[in-house]
This record gives C-alpha cells, structure tokens and sequence, in this order.
C-alpha cells in the first residue's frame, strides 16, 4: 500500500488510523476549522450545486449523477503555482 510506494506521497491529511503509515509527515485538521481544509470545502461546494445539503438523494438517477460527476471534473478550476529560486 502507502509503504510501498513512499514516492507518491510528500504529506497526507486524513482522521484514520495511521499506524500503518512510516516516514511521512501527518497533518490533521482540526474540527469545525474549514479554512484547514481549502480543497475539501470547495469541492463540497461544487458539489452543493448538484446536491443541495439536507435534500433526498432518491430522485436522481444515475444519468444524472453521471452528469453532475463529469461537470466537476471537467470544471476549469485556478491552479495557484508556488516558484522558488
């Protein structure tokens, strides 16, 4: 798994068990503290679009679901680029 290929990963942020995990950095995230989770929040916002929070899932059908998927993947999103010299 993750041991396995040590190269693919630099940091992981997640709220698990990690006992499994050797020679990499661990962040968390604290509870109610979104603006720690930039990534996450917004990809639940683009979600919201599609599925409105607190609204029954059972009148989508899976074209719909399909659809609603290949608008978020395939959204343009801004990419902020970090370059040291």
């Amino acid at each position: 798994e993750i041991d396995q290929r040590p190269d693919w990963f630099k940091t992981i942020t997640f709220d698990t068990d990690m006992t499994k995990i050797k020679n990499c950095q661990i962040y968390f995230a604290h509870p109610y503290s979104p603006w720690e989770r930039g990534t996450n929040e917004n990809c639940n916002g683009l979600l919201r679009q599609f599925f409105p929070k607190g609204k029954s899932m059972k009148d989508k059908t899976a074209t719909y679901v399909q659809q609603a998927t290949n608008a978020i993947n395939l959204k343009h999103r801004r990419i902020l680029y970090l370059f040291i010299t």
